[in-house]
């Protein structure tokens, strides 16, 4: 099984994550694919991205400026695939969720894993334009975004009394994403078993420094 870890990406009082993260998690812990385990970032109260070389220390085992820099990026790390869940808040994610993006730093810990996003908002967008943004920094993160997603626009009218979606359509979008997640992660996970790339900025670097 591979280790899932979803991400709450909002940190805001009253948030409507509340609403969606129950049915997120229930509905990828019953799948067969995944081990799951819950980051909610209220819980992580990472500092201001402020990280550079002075603060790693050694580079096979980074310190960070802060010993809870260090145990978010062993956090994730120590993960195969993610789903994150967001909010839009002008048009990109929350400050916070990029900030816990950002701050996994050298431990490469995204790196050749499959990321997964549910979005939403009080409007009709459903969260697609933060979903698409956080597909970007995830290519930068070397990690694979995933085209199936799912969207919940009008986020306060999305579930019944039950805490189940009142749309079937809801429940099969979130189906397919987590199957596509499962494939991806178990086929990522055997690749990166046979052996990675070093990573390019390194290469780079090496490639410059050879040519003198």
């Amino acid at each position: 099984m591979s280790k899932l870890l979803v991400v709450v990406g909002s940190t805001r009082p009253g948030r409507a994550a509340d609403q969606v993260v129950p049915w997120v998690v229930e509905h990828a812990a019953a799948h067969e694919g995944f081990e799951v385990e819950v980051a909610d970032l209220r819980d992580w109260s990472l500092p201001i991205f402020a990280e550079h070389f002075g603060t790693i220390g050694d580079l096979g085992d980074p310190t960070y400026s802060e010993p809870l820099v260090r145990a978010w990026n062993k956090k994730v790390k120590e993960h195969d695939a993610f789903v994150f869940i967001t909010p839009e808040y002008n048009h990109s994610v929350p400050g916070a969720l990029k900030n816990a993006i950002d701050s996994i730093w050298l431990s490469f810990g995204f790196r050749n894993k499959p990321v997964a996003a549910v979005g939403y908002s009080n409007g009709i967008g459903g969260g697609i334009r933060a979903i698409e943004h956080l597909a970007q920094m995830m290519v930068e993160a070397e990690a694979a975004p995933l085209r199936n997603t799912t969207v919940l626009p009008f986020v306060n009218d999305v579930f019944d009394e039950h805490g189940a979606p009142k749309n079937p359509m809801t429940g099969f979008s979130l189906q397919v994403m987590l199957d596509d997640l499962a494939w991806w992660a178990t086929a990522l996970d055997k690749a990166r078993a046979e052996g990675e790339l070093i990573p390019g900025i390194f290469r780079a670097r090496a490639a410059a420094a050879a040519q003198g």
